[in-house]
């Protein structure tokens, strides 16, 4: 069974209610302030807790009682409390400087002294149309203009369902990385001299020829050692 909200408290407790063998059975000299006092009191087993507080009879009403000043009912119909109505208070519009300046040079007047005089001669105030919060014409509005907020877009929930913005956010993330990537790269660049870029790229080596006196390149062996010309031929074509 459902319940919309927690148990209410009971009353409190009665040296009667209590049985034998209950929670809150008391031993000898048993007294009811015992079973006023929260901190002694146990909870009893499937039932909603007490209240440790004695409350007053069905009879009483909670609340402030407010005493009737009025009369009533009778007093009501008898008499009418009427709240007296304020005078309206008289705004004093202001000047109208505009027009008493045309009116003081159509005059003949030219100085300063001269339109002080005339301001207090003839006290000229704004029309109170002129000066009022709303024009007599309401303003022009267009004939298809909506009043009120715009509602905003529909919620995108194919995109929330497909994890379409985490998508959207690693692609961005990846961009991010690569490009930081990139300009670390041009950061830790080290400028390339001769050195570095031959050890990069190093020099083909030169075959190394032994130098011999020109004009004894095609002399020929005065003395051979060998006992035929075949031991020479095998001997020469080894050392090749």
């Amino acid at each position: 069974m459902a319940s919309g909200g927690p148990a209410p408290r009971r009353q409190p407790l009665s040296l009667a209610e209590v049985e034998p063998g209950s929670e809150n059975e008391r031993l000898g000299v048993a007294r009811d302030s015992m079973l006023c006092n929260p901190l002694i009191l146990k909870a009893e087993l499937g039932k909603p807790l007490r209240n440790c507080y004695t409350l007053p009879g069905f009879d009483f009403s909670y609340g402030l009682y407010i005493h009737r000043t009025d009369g009533g009912v009778p007093e009501a119909i008898g008499h009418w409390n009427t709240v007296k109505p304020r005078t309206p208070l008289i705004q004093k519009m202001p000047r109208d400087f505009i027009t008493m300046n045309r009116g003081a040079l159509k005059a003949g007047y030219t100085t300063a002294h001269e339109f002080n005089l005339y301001y207090k001669a003839k006290d000229i105030r704004c029309r109170d149309d002129e000066n009022s919060r709303f024009k007599r014409c309401p303003p022009k509005v267009p004939a298809d203009l909506t009043y009120g907020i715009t509602a905003r877009p529909c919620t995108p929930f194919f995109d929330l369902l497909q994890h379409k913005y985490k998508e959207l956010w690693m692609e961005q993330q990846r961009a991010l990385t690569a490009a930081q990537r990139v300009e670390k790269k041009k950061k830790n660049k080290v400028c390339e001299t001769r050195t570095t870029f031959l050890r990069k790229h190093p020099l083909p080596a030169k075959d190394e020829s032994f130098w011999h006196l020109p004009h004894l390149e095609k002399v020929g062996p005065h003395l051979s050692t060998f006992p035929d010309r075949d031991a020479c031929k095998k001997v020469f074509s080894a050392s090749r």
